[in-house]
């Protein structure tokens, strides 16, 4: 912001929303899916933890294009319950998380990949 101006105007290059705020309700719409567990770090998330760098979340790669910033490609690792039907968890797992992304930040989400990394058996209930 200029001092004395009432708006912002973001420099060219300057993301205008932080890849961790975009995960966060990628990562929110994935564990409301129906059959996913948890989300667990993808390979270059869990390689970049392990070299102690922080990443923009758990689960939940965001890659912003450089020729359009408000388009997103976003990766989502989910471990998912057994029984599940996979393809199923993975195609709600993209309606989901696209719209929610598109509604809550106002970008374009070009592609949601669902990696699925493990599947979880589901715990007995006890009556």
């Amino acid at each position: 912001m200029e001092p004395g101006g009432d708006r912002f105007e973001p420099t060219k290059g300057e993301r205008t929303m932080s890849r961790g705020f975009v995960a966060q309700y990628a990562a929110e719409a994935a564990m409301q899916t129906p059959g996913v567990a948890s989300l667990e770090s993808g390979g270059v998330a869990g390689l970049k933890e392990a070299l102690g760098v922080e990443h923009e979340g758990k689960g939940v790669v965001v890659i912003y294009h450089d020729e359009n910033q408000d388009l997103v490609t976003l990766h989502i690792y989910p471990v998912i319950y057994f029984g599940s039907i996979v393809p199923e968890v993975a195609w709600a797992i993209q309606e989901r998380v696209k719209a929610d992304v598109e509604r809550f930040t106002g970008l374009a989400v070009e592609a949601v990949h669902v990696h699925v990394v493990g599947i979880l058996p589901r715990e007995e209930i006890q009556p």
